[in-house]
Order: C-alpha cells, then structure tokens, then sequence
C-alpha cells in the first residue's frame, strides 16, 4: 500500500504527495445500498441547511454578508474553526504520515489549542477594537499608506487559489475517485457548484452554518470508523503490536525506507535527526500555526462574526477542544489502516466530503472578502456598499472557475513536484507575516517603512530557500543526499523560526531609524491601547471610502442621499421595467431589499462604538477563563503522555 506524506505545511493543512491504492478503497463500483443512503442523506442535510441559512443570513449590508452581522454564537464558531481547518488535504495528509511516521505529526493539531486561544485571548481584541473586518484591513489601520495592505491581500489570495483549494480538490477529488470511480474532472467540477451556490448566496452565515453541520458529520463519521478500526486490532496495544508488524513487501536494501520507525509511538523525536524534531515541533511549529490561526483571514473571520468578545472566546475554546480530536480519529486510524482497513465506504466518503466542502466554502468566502475590501476598494474609492456585495459575489464565481480549471493541472502533475512547490509556498512565506503581525499588536514603536522592509526581507529570505528545494528534491530511498546543507540539516521548522526572527530584527532596526508613529494615531490598534478612546477611531476613517467597509463590523451604511441612494430610487422607480434575470439575481443575493434607514452621525457613532466595544460581562468571562484553563490542561497532559 503507498501512502501519503505530508509537507511542511503551517498547520499541517496540506499533503506533498497523495497516493492510493485501488486494493485499498476497493473499484470504485458496486456501492452497498447503504452507502448511497449516507451519501443522499448527508448531500440532503448539507443543501437544507445551506437553503436555510442563507433565507435567514442577513445578506443586504456589507457587515451581515462578511461578517454575518456580527450575530454569530461561540458554538456554530468554534465548529467553522474547527472544519474551515480541516480540509481534506489535511484529513487524508494526516491519516498518511500518520501511518508512515506515527503520532508525531498529531502534534500539528494539538499546538493549535494554544494558538486558538491566543487567538480568543489576545489578537481578536485588537481586531474588535480596531474595527477591522480583513486583516490586510488592520495593517492598513496600524501603520498607515497602502502598499502593505495590497501586499497582504494579493499574497492571502495567491495562496488560497495555488494552496488550499489546490491542495482540498486534488486530495478529496482523488478519493472520491477511487472510492466510487467517478471521473475526477465531473465530480469535483459538480462539488464547487453545490459549495459555491450557498457561499455566494448566504455569506458567512450560510458558511459558518453549514460548517457546523459538516464538523457534526465529519467528526461523527471519523469517530465511528474510529472505534471500527481499534476494535479490529485489539485497541491500543494491540494497534502498537500491529503497527510494528506492519511490513511492506518491497523494501530497499540496507536502509529503513517504509520501515515503521522505533520512535513512532513518541510525540517528541530526536531534535537533529528525527523526522519532527521536538524544538521544531513545539517552537517552530508556533510560527507557522501564529499565521495559520492568528492572521489567517479564513479564521479570524469567523471569529470577527461573533456577537461579543464572550462569545469569540467560546468558539476558541470548543474549536481548541475539537483540535484535540484529530490525533485520535485521523493520525491512529491513518496508522490502523497500515494492517487492515475497517471499510464503511459510503461513510468515509461522507466524512471527507464534509472536510473538503467546509474548507473550499471558508476560503471562497474569505477571498470574497479579502477582494472586495482590500483589493477592489482600493481601485474604486467611491465604490457603494451593494457594488462591494456584488463584487465578493462575483470573485467566488471567478474562484470556482480557476479551480474547475486548475483540476487538469493538478491531475497531470501526479502530485509530485507541484506539491513540494505548493507546500514550501505556504512554509517560507508565513514566518514574515507571523513577525509583522506579533510586533504590530505588542510593539508601539514599529512603523510602516520598517515593517514594509521587513516583509520584503522575509519574502527574499523564504523564496531563496523555496526555490533551493524545488531545484533540489530530496532524495529517493537508498539514495545519497546531495542537497545543499542549508536543506539537508535545517529542518524546515527550525528554518522557520530562524525567518521569523530575522525578520523582525530587520523591522524593528528599520522601524528605530524611522519617526515613530504618534500614540494618538495608535488608540484601539495594539494590545496597549486596545482599550483607549474611540474618538481617534473614528476620526481615522479615510477619505473617499464608504463607511460601512471601513466601519468596525461593515454594517448599517449611513444612508444620505449621493449616488447609491439615487441609484436605488432609481431601481426602485424602473422596477417593472426590470428583466426577470436581474430580478432573481437581486432575490438570490439578497440585494431586493429595502435599504436601511437613515442613521444620524450620533447614532452612527454609537453603533460604532457598540461594534467594537470589547467589554465583557463578568459572569462569563470567567466562564471563558475556565474553560481556556481546564483545556490546556487537558492538552498539557496529553503531550506528557505520548510524549
């Protein structure tokens, strides 16, 4: 049986290679009655909920279609968090370096518990308060000018288009293949439809809904070819006997290629030659995960739609709670499935679906956002807020057409040296970002030419080191390692927390040869001033952009006469003139509605500072504050016992 070996992914959300066998997921043919009852039910449950969520989603204003109107509770959060991370290149990279290596890479899942609540805990005050609804968004805010915020968002979207989505269709397409023989091309081609309908309809709300019925499914189908699987082989010690056992056939002479490694029962490995040295696992591994689910727009998102800062928390606490999951029903499994295979077919055809539709809605949905306010706001000042709706719309469209075409690439490249790329993309470019956004929330004196600077620095730095390992790949089983040093003994978790170090030395010497920023342009933008006055918010508003997309959550535009107002009397004058498309476009998107009303600039600025008002009751912070205790715990006693 060949596996599947996972890259240097930030979070481990991405595979370098992805085999299967067809004696493993069977012909592809003669599915069990029973099969196709799981597969209609979930394909039934996934489209109501779908339809539901987007009739319900407020889906008129700029706020309620990005940010769900900031309306969202901790549970349907922490569940988006959980899903919007498990993307089936992740559920079927994990399952393969867990049967090829062991338990250690479990560790990419149990080291987002800490991030998440750092997330909960730390960066989401400072988005509140800042007002933000993108992250290129709060750059922008934090150091002034434009050409950081531009930066960040093209990167975001280069890599979503040319590393998550590339990565979740080629690894959930080509299971979806070999399990039921379905041309690759089709059948990933009919899942972007179905995933891109509600996005664009509903917005976050639909997404985040629709994400929490997937982790339901996901998480419950894992469980039970889980308990299927350790049944078979005696549990754990009968799965740590097995799993030794498990020989391949083939092997090349006089090395330990495809041979079960002594230590892969061990979470911490040797820090020079294992595999996942323990240094890199636990502190290079945090740079990596600090992009993934600290600055990463697809995350922060969700996290941004909850009602109040309670309620982000909670969702950081069960999606940490959730993370712990991982270990047990992906990376054993991926190891028990190294002696045998517990079947189930239509099952795990649902749980991965699950994992690959969640994932592909989270990005579209971001990358909407990130187009709509970073990108097309910047080109169109004086854009009105139903043009930026319809904008993110039409990016979503233009992002299932890139990756319904991007589908002959992937599966020409028999996800070989295409994969390499698409993961050392991912793993030299983050540690930058992770620098720029930790001294931009805790370091006052940072400006924008040094984090400007910086961010170039790093890109240098990572695509030097990127390009070196494309030009050389590792080498085969038996072969000689002939890559240069700066490969073969820098592992590239140590690497990474060498570029985050350097380049925040080059932004902070950069930054001290600046003018510092003035404290009063800093209010509501670090950690030490998250709490200051919200009048130097407000007065921070640039000129000639609209209000509600700079405003904290995007909502309730203050509607006073100019161009969209007159646009609007307009539509509403010419409606029975209107063609029956334009009509059911206004209906499906939600954009029929009648506008808000009128806010005056007293009461616009007391929604603006309700919006990012990060005060919490002092029951449940408490409630937050334990729970984020007894889940570290939990977490702390679980690396001690594999460790």
């Amino acid at each position: 049986m060949e596996l599947a070996t996972m890259g240097p992914g930030a979070s481990g959300n991405g595979v370098r290679t992805v085999t299967a066998s067809r004696s493993v997921l069977g012909s592809g043919v003669g599915l069990h009655a029973y099969d196709i009852g799981v597969l209609v039910v979930y394909f039934v449950f996934v489209i109501g909920v779908g339809v539901w969520s987007s009739i319900r989603a407020s889906r008129d204003t700029v706020g309620g279609y990005f940010l769900a109107g900031r309306s969202m509770s901790w549970w349907p959060i922490g569940a988006s968090l959980m899903s919007s991370n498990v993307g089936s290149g992740l559920f079927i990279g994990l399952a393969g370096t867990g049967a090829a290596g062991g338990l250690a890479v479990g560790g990419f899942e149990w080291n987002a518990t800490w991030l998440l609540l750092a997330l909960g805990w730390i960066f989401v005050p400072v988005y509140i308060a800042a007002g933000v609804v993108t992250m290129p968004q709060y750059l922008r805010k934090r150091f002034g000018g434009q050409r950081i915020q531009v930066y960040m968002s093209v990167l975001s979207l280069i890599l979503y288009i040319f590393t998550k989505i590339s990565t979740d269709i080629f690894s959930g397409a080509l299971f979806i293949q070999m399990a039921l023989g379905w041309n690759l091309y089709l059948s990933t081609a009919m899942l972007l439809v179905v995933t891109a309908v509600y996005t664009i309809a509903g917005g976050l709300t639909a997404v985040i809904y629709t994400d929490a019925l997937q982790t339901v499914i996901m998480v419950g189908g894992a469980l039970v070819l889980m308990f299927l699987g350790f049944e078979e082989v005696g549990w754990y010690p009968g799965l740590e006997q097995r799993y030794r056992q498990a020989i391949p056939n083939a092997t090349v002479p006089n090395t330990t290629c495809h041979l079960p490694r002594s230590d892969a029962f061990h979470m911490l490995r040797d820090p020079v030659n294992g595999d996942i040295p323990w240094p890199g696992l636990i502190f290079g591994l945090t740079v990596l995960a600090t992009w993934c689910w600290c600055t990463d727009q697809v995350i922060v998102q969700r996290s941004l739609s909850a009602k109040n800062l309670s309620h982000a928390k909670g969702g950081s606490v069960l999606g940490g709670y959730l993370k712990i999951l991982p270990m047990f029903f992906i990376v054993m499994p991926g190891m028990i499935s190294r002696a045998l295979y517990p079947g189930l077919r239509g099952l795990m055809i649902a749980v991965i679906l699950a994992a690959l539709m969640s994932s592909l809605t989270s990005i579209f949905n971001s990358s909407g956002t990130l187009f709509a306010i970073d990108v097309w706001l910047r080109l169109r000042g004086k854009a009105t807020e139903r043009e930026l709706m319809v904008v993110g719309r039409v990016f979503v469209l233009f992002l299932v057409v890139v990756s319904i075409l991007w589908i002959p690439i992937i599966q020409s490249s028999n996800s070989g040296q295409l994969f390499d790329y698409i993961q050392s993309v991912t793993s030299y470019l983050a540690p930058p970002i992770t620098a720029l956004f930790l001294l931009a929330i805790f370091c006052k004196r940072v400006t924008e030419p040094g984090a400007f600077w910086g961010l170039l620095f790093g890109l240098a730095v990572g695509l030097l080191r990127m390009i070196l390992e494309f030009s050389y790949p590792a080498p085969a089983c038996g072969e000689a390692d002939r890559r240069p040093a700066v490969l073969k003994d820098l592992h590239y978790l140590y690497f990474a927390l060498l570029l985050c170090g350097l380049t925040a030395i080059v932004i902070v010497a950069v930054s001290l040869c600046t003018t510092p920023i003035p404290e009063e342009k800093l209010a509501r933008l670090t950690w030490w001033t998250r709490n200051g006055p919200h009048a130097e918010l407000e007065k921070e508003a640039p000129e000639g952009t609209p209000g509600t997309s700079e405003m904290p959550s995007g909502v309730s535009r203050p509607a006073g006469g100019g161009a969209e107002n007159s646009s609007q009397g307009q539509d509403q004058h010419g409606a029975g003139h209107r063609q029956w498309g334009r009509l059911l476009w206004d209906w499906f998107c939600g954009l029929a509605r009648h506008p808000e009303p009128t806010l005056s600039p007293e009461e616009t600025a007391a929604r603006q500072r309700e919006l990012t008002s990060i005060a919490e009751e002092p029951l449940w912070r408490s409630v937050c504050n334990v729970n984020a205790i007894l889940l570290l715990a939990i977490n702390i006693f679980l690396w001690g016992y594999f460790a």
